[in-house]
C-alpha cells in the first residue's frame, strides 16, 4: 500500500510541475531501460512459450484436416466401390429378372401353343361331325326331294296322260337330271 501511496504522491508532483512525465527528458533513460525489459521479456515470452503453443496447435489442425480429408477419401472410395457394386448387383437383377419373364413367356407360349392346338384337334372334329351331319342332311334333303319330284312327276303324268308311269322309269329320269 505504501508504494501505491508513493506512486500516488510522484504523480502528483508531476501533475503540479505542469507537464506530461513521459515527455521529460530526464526520465528517459529509465524509459528506455523499461521499454528494453518488457520488450525483451514479451518476446521471449512469445519466442518460447506463445509461439510454440500456436505453431503446436497449427500443426494439430494440420493434421486434423489431413487426416478428414484422407478419412473423406476413403469414404468416397467405399462409396464408389459401394455404387459399383450396387450397379453391378442392381444389373444382375435385371439380367435375371429378364431371364425370368423369358422364361416364363416361353412356358406360356407352350401352354397355349398346346392348348390351341387342343382346340384346334377338338375343332376338327366337331367340324368334321357338323359335316357329316350336313352331308347327312343333304343326303336325306336330296332324297326327300327326289321322292318329291318322283310323287310330282307321277301325280303330273297321271293328270296330263291320264296314266302313271313306273316308279322305276321316274328314278331312273330323276337320276339323270339331278346332280
Amino acid at each position: 500500500m505504501t508504494e501505491f501511496l508513493l506512486l500516488l504522491s510522484a504523480s502528483a508532483e508531476a501533475a503540479e510541475k505542469g507537464g506530461l512525465p513521459q515527455l521529460d527528458a530526464s526520465t528517459y533513460p529509465s524509459q528506455l531501460f523499461w521499454l528494453a525489459v518488457t520488450f525483451l521479456t514479451l518476446y521471449l515470452a512469445m519466442q518460447f512459450v506463445f509461439l510454440p503453443r500456436l505453431g503446436g496447435i497449427i500443426e494439430e489442425r494440420r493434421n486434423r484436416i489431413a487426416d478428414d480429408l484422407d478419412q473423406a477419401a476413403e469414404f468416397k472410395r467405399e462409396a464408389e466401390e459401394a455404387e459399383i457394386s450396387y450397379n453391378k448387383a442392381l444389373a444382375d437383377a435385371r439380367a435375371k429378372a429378364n431371364a425370368i419373364a423369358a422364361e416364363t413367356r416361353a412356358e406360356i407360349d407352350g401352354q397355349i401353343k398346346a392348348e390351341q392346338a387342343q382346340m384346334d384337334t377338338q375343332l376338327a372334329s366337331r367340324l368334321a361331325e357338323a359335316e357329316d351331319r350336313i352331308n347327312a342332311m343333304k343326303q336325306s334333303a336330296n332324297e326327300k326331294v327326289d321322292e318329291a319330284a318322283a310323287d310330282t312327276t307321277k301325280a303330273l303324268m297321271e293328270a296330263l296322260v291320264g296314266t302313271a308311269p313306273d316308279d322305276r322309269a321316274i328314278n331312273d329320269v330323276i337320276a339323270k337330271v339331278a346332280p
